[in-house]
């Protein structure tokens, strides 16, 4: 039997250092790239569940860090999403998901006329990075409260300079997670799984995400942030306990 064309695809990168030139090591080496693997599969088999044909990807990096002015990720990932067209084809929704630098790739590459949305999980969000390239797209920010190698502060002014940009953005907190996503595991895997396929349309988004979405450019950033226990829980999203730990 032929396979069906895909009706969507989702990129997914990893996080980084800062500075290095050198390439990521390989396999279970590359830790930040064995870091995603979890939501690899999660969104794949959930994507395989709706019965819609998604492409999953991990895209591979030259270099091990962001390095300055080089943005050496964003043009990896821009060159993923360009192969994915010639491939594929103009017209393929991609959502883009990225953790800690891989969140700052994603959003830099957003611009990209296949992108449709990007979930970024403790995104790396310096104040001065642009935002119009967001205009237009969904974007899902999930950070922990306790992040001490990323700035949920930051990641919360970005979502609001991408409203008043012309995005559709908001903020998940997750409380008392961490930036590796170890702690409350299961809640991230599921609560990312919800994000990305409610943004391709293979699911459905959690109310309260679509709601913050919608807001007007003028909103408050703390009207577009939403606590996962609070606004989200107790229900699906939760790890065992469904409170933070």
């Amino acid at each position: 039997m032929a396979q069906r064309p895909a009706s969507a695809a989702v990129l997914v990168l990893h996080g980084g250092r800062e500075t290095g030139t050198g390439p990521p090591p390989s396999g279970p080496l590359n830790l930040p790239g064995t870091r995603m693997l979890p939501f690899v599969r999660a969104v794949s088999r959930a994507t395989r569940a709706s019965g819609d044909e998604v492409l999953v990807r991990q895209v591979r990096y030259a270099h091990r860090g962001w390095n300055g002015a080089r943005a050496d990720p964003l043009h990896d990932a821009v060159a993923a999403l360009d192969a994915l067209r010639e491939e594929v084809g103009e017209e393929l929704p991609v959502v883009l998901l990225g953790h800690s630098m891989g969140a700052r790739a994603a959003l830099r590459a957003a611009g990209h006329p296949l992108v449709r949305g990007v979930v970024g999980l403790a995104p790396w969000c310096p104040p001065g990075d642009p935002v119009t390239q967001l205009a237009g797209r969904d974007i899902v920010l999930v950070h922990s409260n306790r992040d001490r190698m990323t700035s949920p502060q930051a990641t919360q002014s970005l979502t609001a300079r991408a409203r008043r940009a012309g995005a559709r953005s908001c903020m998940v907190t997750v409380r008392g997670g961490d930036h590796a996503m170890i702690r409350r595991a299961a809640a991230w895997h599921r609560l990312t799984t919800a994000l990305v396929t409610g943004l391709l349309g293979s699911g459905s988004l959690p109310g309260p995400v679509g709601a913050a979405l919608a807001l007007p450019p003028t909103a408050e950033p703390t009207e577009g942030t939403l606590d996962l226990d609070a606004d989200l829980g107790p229900g699906p999203f939760q790890d065992r306990t469904g409170a933070a730990r």
